[in-house]
């Protein structure tokens, strides 16, 4: 999909994930969230984005890029979907990080909060480990 294609949002938050390794968490950010939802992520640049169309429509974008020692997204999408996406996206970054402690606060353009995602403890891995299960067996 080109640029041109995508919806115009209205709203706008950013993270600035600090780690040691922003391009490998971007990487796996983009094939994790691959299985689901449009992706797309360049290994020269260490940039990619995440088009979030599951169900058809567009309801977000999140550009990913790497700088020194931090992955950077910058989420795009309307008043409806942009807390939705600032938690899904948060959530599999802190979990992939937990070990590492990676905390994703988002930092809304229009000035409200934004979500935060970790740090993450064992026990919080396992609990949404469990959830996940709990959801797939009742599906």
């Amino acid at each position: 999909m080109t640029d041109s294609a995508q919806p115009a949002f209205s709203r706008r938050s950013t993270a600035r994930v600090s780690t040691d390794r922003p391009a490998r968490y971007g990487k796996q950010l983009a094939g994790h969230m691959g299985r689901k939802i449009t992706t797309a992520w360049d290994e020269d640049t260490e940039a990619g984005s995440l088009t979030f169309d599951r169900e058809g429509v567009v309801t977000g974008v999140v550009m990913l890029s790497s700088h020194d020692a931090v992955l950077q997204l910058d989420l795009a999408s309307d008043g409806e979907h942009l807390e939705r996406l600032e938690q899904v996206t948060g959530i599999h970054l802190a979990r992939f990080g937990a070990k590492e402690g990676i905390v994703v606060s988002w930092h809304r353009q229009d000035g409200t909060p934004g979500t935060t995602q970790g740090p993450l403890t064992p026990e919080d891995l396992e609990r949404m480990r469990a959830e996940r299960e709990a959801r797939k067996a009742s599906s």
